[in-house]
């Protein structure tokens, strides 16, 4: 049987800020969990860095913004949080209300499909030196505290006290081994990284949500999110019960596109917490 991870080591060494890790980064075990919103088409696309990258479109005439959280557990560079904010895009090619569906459920089996990174909040320095000087991610330091319950999986993050976002995923949903890999756009001086990042795993989704939410604060990363007319309520959830994923480079498919940087924030230390039940002291 081959190893997921076969061929990743010895990896290349590179240093960015406080950052100091080996390529590719390896993701041993996750809590993984998110949502799906829709999202005004117009105001989505206004923010694209690109014009070659479209916002998939769903049956609705809506963009689609999702909202998860990982709290990484091990990792070749430590455990840490992360909440991405991502709006899926396809490189190249306009969606239509008729043929945004495609892309949706191929995903990176669709050509040119991937996620454009709006926010990517983080509970360490090194997580977010290695990500903005690497790929460019729009990382920055936040406060996670995270809850793993046999009901369901959620974070709460802030900022210095300041509320960005609570999540909150109910565990349920048909499963299926998903081999996918995960596809992001970043901009990195001035240039679009497209990065392909190899994962396996089983995940679960549903289209029943009640119970699951995402709540903003006033912090200025919430109201980013609000101001591109996000739904209320998901339509879709995730979450999976296992998974794996190798984090390499990426490569350059378009230079001179727009800065897309993101909150930069502090650098300092975050809370990064786990609780597993809903009772104190156990």
């Amino acid at each position: 049987m081959k190893s997921f991870f076969r061929n990743t080591r010895p990896g290349k060494n590179v240093t960015y800020g406080m950052a100091n890790f080996d390529l590719p980064i390896l993701y041993f075990r996750d809590d993984f969990f998110g949502l799906y919103f829709t999202a005004d088409l117009d105001k989505v696309q206004a923010i694209m860095p690109s014009k070659n990258l479209h916002p998939v479109v769903m049956p609705n005439g809506k963009a689609i913004i999702a909202i998860a959280a990982y709290n990484y557990i091990d990792t070749s560079i430590g455990s840490y949080g992360e909440i991405p904010v991502g709006i899926p895009v396809v490189y190249g090619k306009k969606t239509t209300p008729k043929t945004g569906f495609f892309p949706a459920m191929l995903e990176s089996s669709f050509p040119g499909f991937g996620v454009i990174v709006q926010h990517l909040p983080v509970t360490k320095v090194l997580a977010r030196d290695a990500g903005r000087g690497e790929w460019g991610y729009t990382k920055f330091v936040a406060d996670m505290n995270f809850k793993i319950t046999p009901e369901y999986l959620g974070c709460n993050m802030q900022d210095n006290g300041r509320k960005i976002l609570d999540i909150q995923v109910m565990r349920r949903g048909f499963s299926m081994k998903d081999n996918k890999p995960l596809t992001t756009y970043s901009v990195k001086n001035e240039e679009l990284i497209k990065t392909v990042i190899p994962q396996t795993g089983i995940k679960r989704v549903s289209v029943f949500t009640k119970g699951s939410f995402v709540k903003f604060g006033d912090h200025p990363v919430a109201e980013s999110i609000k101001q591109l007319g996000i739904s209320k309520k998901p339509f879709m959830s995730v979450y999976y019960t296992e998974r794996s994923a190798i984090l390499p480079s990426g490569t350059v498919v378009e230079k001179n596109v727009k800065s897309f940087e993101g909150h930069i924030g502090e650098s300092r230390e975050a809370v990064h917490s786990c609780q597993y039940t809903e009772y104190e002291g156990l």
